[in-house]
């Protein structure tokens, strides 16, 4: 198996069909040319109506655009408004400046959709009591993700600089 420069898994035609034997769902499987080549062939022969294609090389943005409208979360939670959500919880001018120019950020580099999908995702671990770290990395420079509850490290009491997490 190989990965792409995208991160999806390409199997040769021994990777999958050992997968499939062992029963594993793998939802759309990528595989590389000659295991398309090898079942198509079998599927001539066998009269079968069945014609896989190859996966196509797309852009890093179309690929995860693909994916993002493939997330299971509640309606609610797609049709929030998330600049209103996020500016309803700041308290002062300071807080209101900082969220304005991450938004900014987030929008530029099409992440409401993520952002949307972080407040289902602490939501839904605080409603069933589930325990989350104080927060890691880069992504403590968001104030935005110190707002939603992502982590615990307010950007703007340490002084962070939000481009070291979104570059």
């Amino acid at each position: 198996m190989k990965i792409d420069n995208l991160g999806r898994c390409i199997f040769d035609t021994d990777s999958a069909m050992e997968y499939l034997y062992k029963g594993v769902k793998l939802g759309t499987l990528n595989l590389d040319s000659e295991a398309v080549k090898e079942f198509n062939n079998t599927a001539d022969i066998l009269k079968l109506n069945s014609n896989l294609t190859m996966v196509t090389d797309i852009d890093k943005e179309s690929f995860d655009v693909s994916n993002q409208s493939t997330w299971y979360f509640p309606e609610q939670y797609k049709n929030i408004d998330i600049e209103k959500y996020i500016m309803d919880l700041t308290q002062d001018d300071t807080e209101k400046q900082r969220v304005i120019s991450e938004l900014e950020l987030y929008k530029k580099f099409n992440l409401y959709i993520v952002l949307k999908y972080l407040v289902y995702l602490v939501d839904t671990m605080r409603e069933n009591s589930i325990v989350w770290g104080v927060g890691r990395g880069s992504s403590v420079s968001s104030y935005v993700l110190f707002l939603i509850g992502v982590h615990k490290v307010d950007s703007i009491k340490y002084n962070l600089d939000i481009n070291e997490f979104l570059r």
